[in-house]
């Protein structure tokens, strides 16, 4: 579906809408990210002994409060921006999980405990800084990014997250009944609906349907816990509560109102902890990069402007620091809402405003946060593996339009092939002879490594290649 096809406001970037209609629309951005955002504090704070059950519990909670207040702010300067600080593009952000495997080293390095924490948010202030830098001279340096590296950035993003979305399709891989027939058919019944309602309707519904989705996705998990089996029993013989039941017991524990804290932890700054993770900043900016590319070409039907780029990557950076200062990890752009814009085409900004103060509101009122964080993870993974198969189409689009030439399709198909390869967990030990940082930072991120091999051939390659089309020479 192409903009011209696309007539309502809710598919151009400053159109005017009605406040129902944003915020049905805007709501789905938060379904799609919630998790995901909070999944990063919740197990790099467990790698640092600041877990539930610990001494330590209440400030995990107040972290993780914190982490949807910021998300809500630096998504509205990314909207808005505040002079060159924002790219004014259809994009979430949030806490990031491509720094889960660096700061994890780092806890260990660190000796964990929140002196450990509070090193990692000393080096992500550096490093949310030094983004921002390479923001300011992202136009001359974006002669290493061409449409090829890009795109095959884009693509290796999309296949990076399938499995993210069918982890969550069988009730995430942490679950007793992963893979159970009630996790699976409940994912199932949320992907027809969405699938019915985005190709089968028009207008609302149609733009909605990841959310009208998510919601008959939670009314039948309720009506299943009525009528069928909530618990079940495990190999060593323990009962445990199935991974698709509703969890009301966390919007009735949390409180009505919270004032977010700042500063949760002492900001330490030691470089055992600056230089792995100031590398890790250098890798995010080209996923930040790939990921505005991305929901500008499936959004919008068009290449991504310098200063879009150039103001989504300062945003990236200022908003980690700003995250640190509230004991947060680094801020970033969110595939699953790249994936969710590819899909529905919904691009207006004032939609995705409605989300992020429905963010900004989960930081000060915990219910709104407990609520979203008690749908069921088949519930969501129903929606993302659509989304996330969808960032693959915008990356295989972002190819065509730079051309297939033999050039061309020797960068992507080694950069795939080596980032998908060399990251897979059954040859993990291939990095074994790499230096630890090293390890962490590429070992286990394929957007990483793609991003490397393909920055490299596109420097080494001669321009004056084999230039034929497949399509010619069939």
């Amino acid at each position: 579906m192409n903009q011209e096809k696309n007539k309502g406001a809710e598919y151009d970037f400053y159109g005017k809408l009605p406040l129902q209609k944003a915020i049905l629309l805007g709501l789905q951005h938060v379904f799609a990210m919630f998790v995901g955002n909070l999944t990063p504090v919740l197990i790099i704070t467990g790698a640092c002994g600041i877990a539930s059950g610990t001494e330590f519990a209440d400030v995990q909670i107040a972290l993780l409060q914190n982490a949807m207040l910021i998300a809500g702010i630096v998504t509205l300067i990314q909207l808005y921006a505040i002079g060159p600080i924002g790219g004014k593009v259809p994009i979430i952000m949030g806490t990031s999980s491509g720094f889960i495997g660096v700061c994890s080293s780092v806890a260990s390095v660190m000796g964990g405990g929140i002196l450990g924490y509070g090193a990692i948010m000393g080096a992500s202030i550096i490093g949310g800084l030094f983004e921002s830098v390479l923001g300011f001279m992202l136009k001359p340096l974006r002669r290493f990014f061409p449409a090829v590296v890009t795109g095959t950035v884009v693509l290796s993003i999309g296949l990076s997250l399938i499995g993210v979305g069918v982890n969550s399709f069988g009730g995430g891989n942490s679950a007793n009944d992963f893979g159970s027939i009630e996790n699976l058919l409940l994912g199932t019944i949320v992907l027809v609906i969405i699938i019915a309602l985005k190709h089968g309707t028009k207008g609302i519904t149609s733009a909605s349907s990841v959310l009208i989705g998510i919601i008959a996705g939670y009314i039948i998990a309720g009506i299943m816990g009525v009528v069928l089996p909530t618990t079940a029993v495990n190999a060593d013989g323990v009962e445990y509560t199935k991974a698709w039941v509703l969890n009301w017991d966390k919007v009735a524990q949390a409180g009505w109102f919270a004032i977010p804290k700042f500063m949760p932890v002492k900001i330490i700054f030691d470089a055992r902890a600056i230089v792995p993770v100031l590398i890790m900043f250098i890798v995010t900016a080209v996923e930040t990069v790939g990921d505005i590319s991305g929901v500008i070409e499936g959004g919008m039907d068009r290449e991504a402007t310098d200063s879009e780029l150039s103001g989504g990557v300062v945003c990236d950076g200022i908003g980690s620091t700003i995250a640190a200062f509230f004991g947060v990890l680094p801020n970033t752009s969110f595939s699953q809402n790249v994936g969710l814009v590819a899909m529905t085409k919904v691009v207006n900004r004032f939609t995705i405003m409605t989300g992020a103060i429905f963010m900004i509101l989960a930081g000060f009122v915990p219910p709104i946060g407990a609520f979203f964080s008690s749908i069921p993870e088949s519930v969501l993974g129903g929606c993302t593996l659509m989304m996330f198969g969808t960032i693959v189409v915008s990356g295989i689009e972002m190819l065509a339009r730079a051309g297939f030439s033999q050039r061309n399709i020797i960068i992507t198909a080694l950069s795939l092939a080596v980032g998908i390869g060399f990251t897979s967990a059954t040859e993990v030990e291939i990095w074994s002879i790499f230096p630890k940082m090293i390890q962490d930072i590429f070992s286990g991120n394929c957007v990483a490594v793609v991003f490397v091999v393909s920055i490299i051939l596109n420097l080494v390659l001669p321009k004056n290649m084999e230039i034929e089309k497949l399509a010619e020479a069939a």
